[in-house]
């Protein structure tokens, strides 16, 4: 940044980089930028630290925490993930609650902010800021949408892919009948005729125990699109709650299921 003379203090060199939109630095940057060492560098965002003016999601990542958010102890994730991920060269998006907060659809706040990568990753712990990260097979062709952050733009993915995601993951959406509720307060946005693109990134058994979920909730006409995919490609009975046997379940026959387990929706 130009406009950033090298004899600024390290405090008045954030300020500067908030001033500029930029909420994010590292500590080459600050070292190159005020001609310190590289311990020097460590040092000084260490003091920065500690009187709450940045915070490290990462290592070697720090984001600027503006007056607003001091009490979180960091950024929110939604404004330094898409950041993170750029600078760790991992296509990303929001998914799963996190992702169905964003149409209005998360029964529950989320407990941490949940992302979709196309591998492992540790979680995140930043003050009172926590995030998870879900790997995700063929991230790049599940659809996202892009929604405006204070801090920029982030990647979420559409309705019908957090809906798709949400059956595969009913355990890190907390269970089958928080899903169910969920995926019915999400079933108005949710474009029936994009059901099925959202589908074809996932494995079969997702799209079989979403369609019985939205007929469950009373949202059967979302899922027409998915019967006709489901009774095409799927020759083999899914489990609706998986890991769960029980030899005397019914069978659903539409959707090609062994209902193993009740859900009710929450209230």
């Amino acid at each position: 940044m130009k406009s950033i003379s090298r004899h600024q203090s390290t405090a008045d060199y954030i300020d500067a980089l908030a001033a500029h939109g930029r909420y994010w630095l590292t500590a080459t940057e600050l070292g190159k930028a005020l001609d310190l060492s590289a311990p020097a560098a460590r040092n000084a965002l260490k003091r920065l630290a500690a009187r709450k003016r940045i915070a490290s999601p990462a290592r070697g990542f720090y984001v600027v925490i503006p007056p607003e958010y001091r009490r979180l102890g960091c950024l929110p994730a939604e404004q330094f993930i898409p950041a993170l991920m750029e600078r760790e060269g991992r296509p990303y998006y929001v998914g799963l609650l996190s992702a169905a907060q964003y149409y209005g659809a998360a029964h529950h706040r989320p407990q941490e902010f949940q992302v979709c990568l196309e591998s492992n990753r540790r979680p995140i712990a930043c003050g009172a800021v926590r995030a998870a990260f879900i790997a995700r097979k063929r991230l790049k062709d599940v659809p996202t949408r892009s929604f405006n952050t204070p801090r920029g733009a982030v990647n979420v993915s559409t309705p019908e892919a957090t809906a798709v995601d949400l059956a595969g993951y009913p355990r890190h959406a907390g269970g089958l009948d928080q899903v169910a509720t969920v995926v019915a307060e999400l079933a108005e946005d949710i474009d029936a005729a994009l059901l099925v693109k959202a589908a074809e990134t996932a494995p079969l058994p997702w799209a079989q125990r979403l369609g019985y979920l939205l007929e469950l909730v009373g949202s059967g006409e979302k899922a027409e699109s998915l019967r006709g995919f489901v009774g095409m490609h799927a020759h083999d009975y899914a489990l609706l709650s998986p890991g769960i046997e029980e030899p005397a379940a019914q069978r659903h026959k539409g959707w090609k299921l062994v209902i193993n387990t009740e859900v009710e929706l929450e209230l």
